[in-house]
């Protein structure tokens, strides 16, 4: 499994916009045969910042869901609201290796 995290620079005037923006890329990457972790929006702090995370089974899964987002109208549709709203302000992204199980102490021989 391969997770992307993606780090935002928002324009914190246009939180209600980044919201939409965000609740259509749920959808969009659930429909894409992704799974969406959620957006993680500002609550106490830095009021321009956000996140989410979303996995695909491989790197290469990863890829083909970039090539049918460029293709799909809905997803360009959504850059198309944030560009023309400005809620972005810039982003990057990270992939990452989720590492979801824990072991006790004796069991990692510490």
């Amino acid at each position: 499994m391969i997770t992307c995290t993606v780090h935002y620079e928002l324009d914190p005037d246009k939180l209600a916009e980044f919201e939409i923006y965000a609740k259509a890329w749920i959808h969009l990457v659930t429909r894409l045969g992704g799974t969406h972790h959620g957006y993680f929006m500002p609550h106490e702090g830095a009021n321009d910042r956000a996140s989410c995370h979303f996995s695909f089974a491989s790197l290469a899964a990863y890829e083909d869901y970039r090539a049918r987002m460029d293709a799909d109208p809905e997803c360009q549709r959504v850059y198309a609201f944030a560009r023309d709203t400005g809620c972005i302000r810039r982003y990057d992204r990270t992939f990452e290796r989720p590492l979801l199980q824990g072991a006790s102490p004796e069991e990692l021989g510490l």
